[in-house]
This record gives structure tokens, sequence and C-alpha cells, in this order.
């Protein structure tokens, strides 16, 4: 009865051999989020990355599906998050920081375009939990 299901919904945009991550606390996560009540997934998609990063999108193709378990200390919930990780293709906007909502502007920076080749020189801080994974998702998504 502690446990919250959380479907958790994330972007890999990738343009000139370079990624857009979002810069949160000390390291990087791909943007994407949490669905809201009555959202579906490919609307959590829009809606997050648009938010996270100002572009708008739209998926191409499902990369990674997985879960990841964590205690949220701040708001002292328990969360089993759904992660859906899709590959994307940016349709329009312009990288802003405008639309992070109240919460998210306490950790999160403008999103960062990252070259492919550096990507074992960052921290990612991410719902999968280690940077190797990290990585080897946007190694499929580039093999995609």
């Amino acid at each position: 009865d502690k446990l919250t299901f959380r479907p958790s919904i994330y972007g890999i945009l990738i343009e000139k051999n370079k990624v857009l991550l979002s810069k949160q606390w000390q390291g990087y996560d791909f943007p994407g989020g949490g669905a809201e009540l009555h959202e579906t997934i490919d609307e959590t998609l829009k809606r997050e990355f648009w938010e996270e990063t100002g572009f708008k999108v739209k998926p191409v193709k499902i990369i990674y599906v997985g879960s990841s378990f964590f205690h949220a200390i701040s708001i002292k919930k328990y969360w089993n998050c759904q992660l859906f990780y899709f590959l994307v293709k940016k349709t329009g906007g312009k990288l802003s920081k405008a639309n992070l909502s109240g919460y998210e502007k306490k950790y999160a920076d403008l999103a960062e375009w990252i070259d492919i080749k550096k990507l074992n020189q960052i921290k990612f801080y991410s719902s999968i939990g280690s940077n190797k994974k990290s990585i080897e998702i946007i190694k499929q998504a580039l093999k995609a």
C-alpha cells in the first residue's frame, strides 16, 4: 500500500553525433518523466520533452523498456517506475528552460547537446541507475 506505480517516458534526440540531455543535479538524464492522470504515453513524451528542452518531438521507435524502484525522500514515496525510452525526431521549438515546472527549476538547468564521443566523460543521474546502461541505450538508438 506504500508503493506507487509510475509510467515514466523518456526521449532520445540525436543530431549531428550529439545527444540532447537534461542537466539535472550534478549530472545528466534523458528528457522525460512521469505520466499525469489520463495522459497517454505519447502525450507524456511530448509534454515532458517540451518542458525540459523547449523542443517539440514525435516518437520514432521504442528503444528500451524496463523498470526502476526507488524511494523519493523529499516526498516520502516509494515508486515502481515503468521506463519507456523512445528515439524521437524534432518537429519544432528552440532550446529553452522556460517550461520547467516550479519543482524542476530547483534541480534542473538548460538541456545540453553532448558529443556521442564524450559520453564516458559525463555523469548520468538517471532512473536507469548507471552510466553504462544510459550509454547502451544511446548506442541502441544510434543503430535504429
